[in-house]
């Protein structure tokens, strides 16, 4: 089972900046136990939401250069709204510095212009044959598939005109 909590790029400045959404559906299972009569988000997700929205950032600006994105610490984490079925969390993430394979990013998640999480990231890149040489072909195959997944979430705004014309 895949964990994609992202839907859709909404902006993307190579090195900067991204805006992505979430769309929470009723029909997400984890919902059914979380909790039982109040659905909602969990905050775990949340803060995965943003972590994946910075790793897109991070894959997106080194040209899908390596295979593993991974969180390496969370600081000043503040849930401050609940994430219901039928709303929308809108995540932004900025790089604030970047030093080898090391990104802190400052990153939000807002309902309805509302703040429902915020926190400044650490990320981490690498790929996997940089520890064992035999696993160059995974690092390849997740390359590869991140590249596919990524294609169908960011449609560049030259693309869209193409598209309307």
């Amino acid at each position: 089972m895949r964990f994609s909590l992202i839907d859709r790029i909404v902006t993307l400045d190579s090195g900067k900046t991204i805006t992505a959404v979430k769309n929470l559906s009723l029909a997400e299972e984890y919902l059914a136990d979380h909790f039982p009569g109040f659905p909602v988000m969990p905050g775990v997700l949340m803060l995965e939401s943003m972590v994946q929205a910075g790793a897109w950032l991070m894959r997106y600006t080194e040209d899908f250069k390596y295979s593993t994105v991974l969180l390496k610490q969370a600081r000043a984490l503040r849930f401050n709204n609940f994430v219901v079925p039928g709303k929308m969390l809108t995540i932004s993430a900025g790089i604030q510095k970047w030093e080898g394979s090391d990104c802190v990013l400052k990153a939000s998640g807002t309902v309805d212009e509302t703040t429902a999480v915020s926190a400044k990231l650490t990320l981490t890149q690498f790929n996997l044959s940089e520890r064992n040489d035999e696993m160059a072909d995974a690092d390849r195959f997740s390359i590869e598939k991140m590249r596919s997944l990524f294609d169908q979430l960011w449609t560049t705004p030259m693309q869209t005109e193409t598209n309307q014309e």
